[in-house]
């Protein structure tokens, strides 16, 4: 496996253009190759992000709490001499703002929280400032991460930067505007049920979901602790796999993907695609199949659903017992405290008991424990859109089968990526979503970096 060394010699040998005319369009790896080539200050990058907050966020509504003087501060005080260690030396990045900041409030964009200052850095927090990055901001999302929407903030709903009249997806929603917008190059998103994946999706960013407890969770806020997931938000597979490096402790480099044999699981989650979505999804398969060794049709177990959701009854007992639990003591004393939407979704867990929840969590360990052979005997990767369609309108009230195609896999605790694939006639970007066994995290990283090499959807950025 390449160390933090090897990837930073990678960073290193490859080529280097001079800095852009407008730095925030960089990807991360080229940012990172450029400040240490001393072809770009940090403080000229964070610069040009801060200004794109400046003068983006009064309309995108992406972050809770900028912190301007901070970053510059930050920025400033790197070192030259300390670039060849830190593999996100002078990044400015984003963080959703469940992840404890010490001395800056983390809100859970909740009333309940709306002055809450920790005194201690979460443990990614720590990890992305010990690697060099610049801290741009708090971003927003939805009330204690328990939406899709991005519409539950105590601090206004979020926009999506391709277009305000849409929702930029939940509940990292500030997060992926902030990447998609130049605001930064990178963000720290969380995942319990497709929340990385489909603001990446309805963004034109690439999200990603390490497998389950690869990345610490400590010092966020939970929604559930068997599915939540900590991940990065990027604009290409080979940034994630930087970020996850850090994150992880565990460096990834993607490789070659000529080996790599591709699943395509029909039901349930191709079905009933919009049609442009359909379409774009169709030529990514097209895209793959000359990149990997086989792409076909496979079938996977049934998940058990409840007739009136389109998400695994397991999934569902286990996230509304777990929030409930988490949010009791909150729920009894400010009721009045949490959006209303946010509420409802909480009492849904006051009625399981511990019998079904412990029979519940029982099956997911029986899920995850067998998914290499359930899932992957005669593939490498699983290939599915990420969402049935793109960004719906802001108060549509959209069905939880936007969700369908992401909260399995937080169940089975498996890595998966989200990248864009194409545009709807109408600008808005579509989502394809990769998936792979446990700990298959650079498998996974690869088939989308591979994807992105030959296509340029990661490229295109939303008009201001």
């Amino acid at each position: 496996m390449p160390t933090r060394r090897d990837l930073l010699a990678a960073l290193l040998a490859a080529p280097v253009a001079a800095a852009p005319a407008n730095p925030t369009d960089l990807t991360v790896t080229e940012a990172a190759a450029l400040i240490r080539r001393r072809k770009l200050t940090p403080a000229e990058l964070t610069k040009a992000c801060l200004a794109r907050i400046d003068k983006l966020n009064p309309r995108l509504n992406a972050f809770i709490t900028p912190l301007a003087e901070a970053a510059l501060q930050r920025a400033r005080a790197l070192r030259p001499a300390t670039a060849s260690r830190e593999p996100l030396h002078g990044i400015p990045i984003a963080l959703k703002d469940l992840y404890d900041t010490a001395g800056v409030r983390t809100t859970a964009a909740s009333a309940h929280w709306r002055e809450r200052v920790p005194t201690a850095d979460a443990e990614v927090v720590r990890r992305l400032r010990a690697a060099g990055s610049v801290i741009v901001g708090k971003a927003n999302m939805d009330e204690f991460a328990y939406n899709f929407t991005s519409e539950t903030s105590v601090f206004g709903l979020a926009r999506n930067p391709w277009n305000a009249a849409c929702s930029p997806g939940g509940s990292s929603g500030g997060s992926a505007i902030a990447v998609a917008a130049g605001m930064g190059l990178a963000a720290l998103g969380s995942d319990t049920g497709g929340s990385i994946r489909l603001p990446a999706a309805f963004c034109g960013i690439t999200g990603y979901k390490p497998t389950y407890g690869v990345v610490p969770t400590d010092g966020a806020a939970p929604l559930s602790w068997s599915l939540d997931h900590v991940g990065p938000m990027t604009r290409t597979a080979l940034d994630a796999a930087l970020l996850h490096g850090v994150l992880s402790g565990q460096p990834v480099r993607p490789g070659p993907v000529k080996t790599l044999r591709i699943g395509i699981p029909r039901a349930p989650y191709w079905q009933g695609l919009e049609s442009e979505t359909a379409r774009a999804i169709t030529e990514a398969v097209a895209t793959l199949k000359q990149l990997c060794r086989e792409v076909r049709d496979v079938t996977l177990p049934d998940l058990a659903q409840n007739s009136a959701s389109p998400l695994p009854s397991t999934y569902t007992t286990i996230i509304f017992a777990e929030a409930y639990t988490f949010h009791r003591a909150l729920l009894a004393a400010h009721p009045e405290r949490y959006n209303p939407g946010t509420r409802a979704s909480i009492e849904l867990g006051r009625p399981i008991d511990a019998a079904t929840y412990i029979a519940a969590r029982r099956e997911m360990d029986r899920l995850r424990s067998t998914a290499a052979d359930a899932l992957f005997r005669d593939v490498d990767l699983l290939l599915t859109p990420t969402a049935p369609g793109p960004a719906f309108p802001l108060g549509s009230n959209p069905s939880l089968v936007f969700l369908r195609n992401t909260a399995p896999w937080n169940l089975y605790g498996l890595p998966t990526v989200a990248i864009p694939c194409g545009f709807t006639a109408s600008g808005l970007p579509i989502g394809l979503q990769i998936t792979g066994p446990p700990n298959a995290d650079a498998a996974v990283l690869s088939a989308a970096a591979a994807f992105q090499s030959e296509t340029d959807f990661h490229r295109k950025r939303p008009s201001d």
